[in-house]
């Protein structure tokens, strides 16, 4: 695991001053491989990389990048891991080829050259984003994997090509003139991350997973996709495996157990996260069985019972046998975190886990360098409890005319907010609903939306970012486009996720937290072949009446007792709400000053004044939306506070 960053303007030909750039482009990401820092310039070309290398495989100098190919030709940065490495380096022997080291870079160049960019995306297995130089044709390529474990941010501006591991490496070029893109700024508001190929810059691109981009020495780009969850759900649904359950949970154990031995291999210290959930006992399960040796496992508690799985996640490792850790956070360690979060995140993030995430990769850094997580669990087996509502909400609304639920919606946007709240104020004081106006205009959307838009809503921290001066543009695929390949909505739910939550929320967090401690985390559930499987199942082994991830329960209980198996959900999460009202206070008051709002000119303050005042006095629960609201100001004040950065309304 390790990071990158680089520059390709063929109008800069003094190389000293791309070497500058690139070294100074990857020192804000030294934390993403503090074992190595390498630089490759082309001045010629006015091509330059730069690495920092978490030396896991070949821990050799052989291993080092940038690494230029046996024949020259081609030169690669790739942060990741591929697993089938060893199948890939017997192929290139066959051929004739000697490599010269252990490394699955070696492998991955060499691979590339031989057989072309696209043929070897199709075959290769794992996570990964890369840049890839031809010095021969004078292109450079950009690749990532399907899941969009590996990030990988670009910007194409007045000629130069700009592409890093974080966003951070683009402010290290003097340059670069930041603006915030406010379509991005109103869909971070509403979800509380970014999603899609936007960033929260102007200009500046997530590459899609799955997808490459190659660009040559006169600027012309083109574009592809190696993988899209679109077909693979949709072909899915329509050639489900017709196999007998205990069949199909047979290969499962099958492809599952090869995922995580595959995600063993490693030439330093490797363990596990167990939060004594369904997802991550089953790896550690499956590896455990794996192994030769009792598995390291970390564990985080919570001394505040209601955020506490600890016991749970002790029974499991003691079932299990492994050499396992436990860490009890107080809420001064875990406060203390706060403050560093836009650092790490440096686009602004609100998703609160990334406190606890944070804490426990530093502690299993303490003994590890790798640690296998259940992440991707909810999104394949439908472990989220939205999808359950939403598909009840949907069920109950079809039984109302189509043009009954459109006038009956038109007419409740048309009432205004102080209407309804002084008719809940005509109802006895035990039954006032909380909120009564906010809770009308959300159903009011629902109404006269597809089904998808109630999933929205469950999940929305700000259900209109209009309300605050943000556009409110809705993520990709929530316009219902989907009903007519994929007509069951559960599965079109979990497909949202792949596209959205997955990608932008669970796996940037996991990321960003995990290379913040220099700690390499892989997820065997979201290797793509099984990923590929458990969409050609039939729904009813995804989710089975009320219990969600059906034929992982089965995979597990054949490994631990249905006491640990059965238990109801609990997220991974902090007490944030309480925070807000107690040792957090202070700090959110001031980033919520009124008078710094409307300087920074994001969002209107009024509204967010509001929300504060109604939280600290406990009239209402509005953590989400003002942790959203603080992640972003606290982001906005470390990154670009000093720079005036202006707002671009980009299209």
């Amino acid at each position: 695991m390790c990071g990158f960053a680089g520059v390709f303007d063929p109008n800069e030909g003094r190389g000293a001053v791309l070497e500058a750039l690139a070294r100074a482009m990857i020192a804000p990401i030294a934390h993403r491989g503090p074992d190595d820092e390498h630089v490759f310039v082309e001045p010629e070309a006015g091509l330059a990389l730069g690495f920092r290398r978490l030396a896991i495989r070949d821990l050799s100098p052989s291993g080092r990048q940038p690494m230029v190919s046996a024949s020259g030709r081609h030169v690669i940065v790739y942060n990741g891991e591929l697993y089938n490495a060893e199948e890939l380096r017997a192929e290139l022997e066959a051929a004739g080829l000697r490599l010269r080291g252990r490394s699955d870079t070696e492998v991955l160049l060499e691979q590339l050259e031989r057989f072309g960019l696209e043929a070897t995306l199709a075959k290769s297995l794992g996570m990964f984003a890369f840049a890839l130089w031809d010095r021969h044709d004078r292109r450079l390529f950009l690749a990532r994997d399907r899941l969009g474990k590996k990030p990988l941010y670009w910007g194409l501006e007045r000629g130069r090509l700009r592409f890093a591991s974080e966003l951070k490496c683009f402010f290290a070029d003097p340059t670069f003139c930041p603006e915030i893109d406010r379509s991005a700024l109103g869909l971070y508001l509403r979800l509380g991350y970014v999603p899609g190929e936007r960033s929260i810059l102007a200009g500046i691109r997530k590459l899609a997973p799955g997808g490459w981009l190659a660009i040559d020495l006169r600027g012309r780009t083109s574009t592809g996709r190696f993988w899209d969850p679109v077909e693979v759900v949709t072909r899915g649904f329509a050639e489900p495996f017709r196999d007998h359950e205990d069949e199909l949970l047979v290969r499962f154990e099958e492809l599952l157990s090869d995922a995580v031995r595959r995600r063993l291999v490693s030439d330093v210290p490797l363990g596990a996260f167990l939060s004594g959930g369904i997802d991550s006992a089953t790896i550690v399960a499956l590896a455990q069985e794996a192994s030769s040796r009792p598995l390291s496992t970390f564990t985080i508690g919570f001394r505040d019972p209601a955020f506490d799985e600890s016991a749970q996640a002790r029974a499991v490792a003691q079932r299990l046998g492994t050499d396992h850790h436990e860490l009890v956070v107080d809420a001064e360690a875990a406060l203390a975190l706060v403050p560093e979060l836009p650092r790490w995140f440096d686009e602004p993030f609100a998703d609160a886990s990334a406190v606890p995430t944070l804490v426990l990769s530093r502690f299993a850094r303490e003994r590890v360098v790798v640690a296998l997580s259940g992440d991707g669990g909810d999104e394949l087996f439908a472990g989220y409890r939205r999808y359950r509502e939403t598909v009840d909400l949907a069920e109950r609304l079809a039984r109302i005319p189509p043009a009954a639920r459109r006038a009956s919606a038109e007419l409740l946007k048309r009432c205004p907010e102080p209407m309804w709240r002084l008719l809940g104020r005509l109802l006895p004081e035990r039954a006032q609903p909380d909120r009564l106006g906010e809770r009308i205009r959300r159903f009011a959307r629902i109404l006269a939306a597809p089904a998808e838009r109630a999933s929205l809503e469950i999940a929305a921290h700000w259900s209109e970012p209009d309300a605050l001066g943000a556009p409110g543009l809705l993520p990709e695929g929530f316009e219902g486009g989907f009903a007519a390949r994929i007509p069951d909505l559960g599965t079109r739910l979990q497909l949202l996720d792949l596209l959205v939550w997955l990608p932008d929320d669970i796996l940037v967090k996991l990321d960003r937290a995990s290379m913040a401690a220099s700690l390499e985390a892989r997820c065997p559930l979201l290797d793509h072949r099984v990923v590929e499987f458990v969409f050609r199942l039939p729904p009813s082994l995804r989710v089975r009446g009320e219990e969600s991830k059906y034929l992982l329960r089965r995979l597990l209980r054949r490994r631990l007792p249905a006491a640990l198996v059965d238990r109801p959900k609990r997220g991974f999460s902090v007490p944030i709400h309480d925070w807000l009202r107690g040792r957090l206070r202070d700090w959110a008051e001031e980033l919520l000053d009124p008078h710094r709002l409307a300087e920074a000119g994001l969002v209107e303050p009024a509204l967010v004044r509001r929300f504060w005042r109604e939280h600290l006095a406990g009239r209402c629960d509005r953590r989400f939306p003002l942790w959203n609201l603080l992640m972003l100001e606290a982001w906005r004040r470390h990154w670009l506070a000093r720079a005036q950065t202006p707002v671009r309304a980009a299209a």
